[in-house]
């Protein structure tokens, strides 16, 4: 699958401005770590797993991670691609577990990226490059703040990396420094 084809496949899903920004932010934090965790090669495949990992999310909220698997499958996509995208919703609505890296990391940096963009934006230079992983753990632990990122699916994913939560908040934040300003 090529990029343009997921990009395609994903507009004919999700039409939200907020919704496609969000896959584009989550392909290119995917791409970033493919290169950092020694995948360079399989960049592309990163980051088209990352692109359409809420393929579903806009038109089937309730059947998020289980209806794209249906849609994927009637147009044939490679079945890693499949799982990888599925295991983003592992313990929240899918059994699919996490097993290679890339998965791991998709579903730290999910919700993560979204925290992260939330405290950037309530900075004066509305940006990552300045900001700092104490910032964000600042916000982290007001529950309030970015609810609907999920605290506990953020630490599975860094429990899943063997990393520490500043490791994986930090790295993050490098990867949106590297396409973000």
């Amino acid at each position: 699958m090529t990029r343009e084809e997921a990009w395609d496949l994903l507009t004919e899903y999700n039409k939200d401005a907020f919704h496609l920004e969000h896959a584009q932010i989550v392909e290119q934090t995917m791409r970033f770590f493919a290169r950092q965790l020694g995948y360079g090669e399989e960049e592309d495949f990163w980051g088209i797993v990352g692109l359409l990992h809420d393929l579903d999310f806009e038109r089937y909220p309730d059947e998020h991670c289980i209806k794209e698997q249906e849609i994927m499958r009637e147009r044939g996509i490679d079945e890693r691609i499949i799982h990888a995208t599925a295991s983003h919703g592992y313990g929240i609505t899918v059994d699919i577990e996490p097993e290679h890296e890339m998965e791991k990391v998709l579903y730290a940096v999910d919700e993560l990226t979204g925290l992260i963009g939330a405290v950037a934006l309530m900075r004066p230079s509305k940006s990552v490059q300045d900001l700092e992983v104490k910032s964000v753990k600042k916000k982290y632990k007001s529950k309030n703040f970015a609810a609907g990122c999920s605290r506990e699916v953020i630490e599975r994913g860094a429990h899943m990396l063997g990393w520490e939560l500043d490791e994986l908040i930090s790295r993050t934040i490098e990867a949106l420094r590297s396409f973000r300003d």
